[in-house]
């Protein structure tokens, strides 16, 4: 029942990082706080297809 989704930055569209949910308990949009090395800060990022 877990699948793999890419967060993408809210900020700059990047996607840096693939994480695991599990689609029972988290049916919605995960977001996290997450390191952008881009910009060099701390972003928002946020699930995508």
């Amino acid at each position: 029942m877990r699948v793999q989704v890419t967060l993408a930055c809210t900020e700059t569209g990047d996607r840096n990082y693939i994480t695991t949910k599990n689609k029972r308990t988290n049916p919605d949009r995960m977001e996290f706080k997450k390191y952008s090395p881009r910009l060099q800060r701390h972003t928002i990022h946020r699930e995508t297809k």
